[in-house]
């Protein structure tokens, strides 16, 4: 085929940040497809790895290729693929699932007992060329560009998180307006919130989360959040919390915000164990909490595709930066200091 080496950004060692280099271009199997990369966009999965914290130094492979969220064209598929063609624009669904688990056989696969995820378990998209199984393929509509494309993995997350129930007409928290929480905004303005609540620690992101449809935003080091939220809801408090901060601080306002009989959804991660007082803020409050693991498998494409290309949802907004694969260390730094929304890899001239 006349490609044998590649660039690729590489988790080289057990420590933070990450090396350029040239690897050979992935050996697909008979089930899989080779994908060319068109944009790949950075998770805070991605920077979790980078930094090299708690999880990730035991979750991760060194010598592995960083990345997950991407679009591109397949250049080659295996001799035992139908469904996918060569010349096919498509983004990757990152839960490569088993099929055969108790959750896959119900109808559960985004929780499969034995999931291995692109970027994570795998070599990832940070990187020339991508190698998944054909099965993980979703053919996109040619009219999105590839880094509107690439941010189909991540929206699916929140279109989840924020459409767990209906949200016309009502009114929402969203707590954190990094990339996902953005998504959020976004998708909860496209689908009818009457009000939406945004909270931040980064006046440049609540900024960013303005021009996604949030109605007010609050950053917690200067506003009174709670009594800010209540006074303008004449005590009722919100229909919905959307937590994906991972701040245990952030999701106790969240519970002393949310009306009565209200519903929480959460995303974030934090890192350890969270204090809830189960009697008062769930229990007799009559809570209903949902927690999301990720996009259903295909179901949530299908919102996520159609929200994007009827012209309900314009992500524009928070896609602030576009850089080359190989200035991945100054799209990193940027994420650490808060200063983006969305950052796109494109390929390296």
């Amino acid at each position: 085929m006349g490609r044998e080496m590649m660039g690729a950004v590489v988790k080289s060692s057990a420590s933070a940040g990450a090396d350029w280099k040239e690897v050979p271009v992935p050996k697909i199997g008979p089930e899989d497809i080779l994908i060319q990369i068109k944009a790949t966009s950075i998770c805070g999965t991605d920077l979790h790895i980078y930094q090299w914290d708690e999880w990730a130094s035991q979750r991760i492979r060194v010598h592995q290729i960083m990345g997950h969220e991407t679009a591109g064209e397949v250049v080659e598929v295996g001799r035992g693929v139908a469904a996918v063609k060569v010349g096919d624009y498509v983004s990757v669904e990152t839960h490569i699932t088993c099929g055969s688990c108790y959750p896959c056989r119900v109808g559960r696969a985004e929780v499969c007992s034995n999931v291995k995820i692109v970027g994570v378990d795998t070599d990832g998209s940070f990187a020339a060329y991508l190698r998944v199984p054909a099965r993980c393929a979703w053919k996109n509509d040619r009219t999105l560009p590839p880094e509107i494309a690439t941010l189909q993995e991540p929206l699916g997350n929140a279109v989840d998180t924020v459409l767990a129930e209906d949200v016309s007409g009502k009114t929402l928290m969203i707590l954190g307006a990094g990339p996902v929480g953005l998504l959020a905004i976004g998708v909860a303005h496209a689908s009818g919130a009457a009000t939406i609540f945004a909270t931040d620690l980064s006046d440049y992101r609540l900024g960013l989360a303005e021009k996604m449809g949030a109605t007010h935003g609050f950053n917690p080091r200067r506003d009174r959040v709670v009594e800010a939220i209540l006074d303008l809801t004449h005590g009722d408090g919100v229909d919905a919390v959307i937590e994906v901060s991972g701040c245990p601080d952030a999701l106790a306002q969240g519970f002393k915000v949310l009306s009565p009989g209200g519903r929480l959804s959460l995303l974030g991660l934090s890192h350890g164990p969270v204090r809830i007082d189960l009697n008062n803020e769930v229990v007799l409050k009559g809570a209903r909490i949902y927690g999301i693991t990720g996009r259903k498998i295909f179901t949530t494409w299908y919102k996520s595709s159609r929200l994007l290309t009827s012209g309900l949802l314009d992500l524009s907004p928070l896609l602030t930066h576009r850089l080359p694969v190989t200035e991945f260390r100054a799209a990193m730094e940027l994420m650490q200091k808060g200063e983006c929304g969305k950052i796109v890899l494109l390929p390296a001239a």
